[in-house]
């Protein structure tokens, strides 16, 4: 990691980013605040991604909280400090939170939510837009703008792709703040986990992804699922045919072949 890249990392004040055993850990630290969203954190945030991305030894990315709470959502004072400005810059700022959302659903890397707390309007989004979500069963997540008068715009775009729009409807429309067990239900959490297990279960999960699967696999694989629900039938179609021929080409689809014909376990971490 360059020297630029590693003063940026230590001049962080509501983020933190570290790397070990080929995970990537990415912390909400603001704490006394609920790890609310501030355009200072999201910026802190993008940075910590495009961080994880570009590190070599990253392979899976954690992106946890310090604290009770996961994330309460937008910092209801700077929303407050906003409604005095303009539509250009009301809009700049809902641009930099989409960027953010939209970075982390298209990331080369898959990204773990670890919901430790609390995860409400603007922090279930983040949850949203990762790969997974391990939560504790004490969790709260919803999307509880209209119950506010604003809206939960940029989280519908991917809140309809991962659950559906009866579910969708349900959750945004409402505003209603559901369990983690509900939340799996709804497709929105993938494992439920107790608080005393949950490092370590995230920590087990990531650890086989790095070791049991290709990470060009696995990059290739999000970047399809992201790009199919846009695409024709016809058009989607040639488009997976071209991938699994590409694919079939490359050094990691060779070796994974190898090693099944022979038998042999891989590691891919190596």
């Amino acid at each position: 990691m360059d020297n630029i890249l590693t003063q940026e990392l230590e001049a962080l004040r509501y983020i933190q980013y570290e790397c070990r055993d080929a995970i990537g850990y990415i912390t909400l630290n603001r704490p006394e605040k609920r790890n609310a969203l501030s355009a200072e954190m999201v910026t802190e945030l993008k940075l910590a991604f495009d961080t994880a991305e570009e590190d070599e030894n990253c392979k899976v990315i954690v992106l946890r909280a310090a604290g009770n709470v996961f994330c309460a959502g937008a910092d209801l004072a700077y929303i407050q400090e906003l409604q005095g400005f303009g539509y250009t810059d009301n809009l700049a700022d809902s641009t930099h939170l989409m960027q953010l959302f939209h970075q982390i659903y298209t990331l080369n890397k898959v990204v773990i939510a670890q919901v430790q707390g609390h995860a409400l309007a603007g922090g279930c989004g983040l949850v949203t837009v990762c790969d997974f979500a391990f939560a504790v069963p004490e969790a709260k997540l919803g999307y509880t703008e209209v119950k506010i008068g604003f809206l939960p715009a940029i989280v519908s775009v991917f809140l309809l792709r991962k659950v559906g729009e009866s579910r969708a409807k349900q959750l945004l429309l409402t505003g209603d703040v559901i369990s983690a067990p509900r939340a799996q239900e709804f497709g929105l959490v993938n494992f439920l986990t107790s608080a005393v297990e949950l490092d370590e279960q995230v920590q087990q999960f990531a650890r086989r992804l790095c070791v049991e699967n290709s990470a060009q696999s696995m990059e290739v694989t999000k970047e399809m699922l992201a790009r199919l629900p846009e695409m024709p039938l016809e058009d989607s179609l040639r488009y997976v045919a071209q991938l699994n021929a590409e694919a079939r080409s490359s050094l990691d689809c060779r070796r994974g072949i190898a090693a099944f014909l022979n038998r042999e376990k891989i590691n891919w971490e190596n």
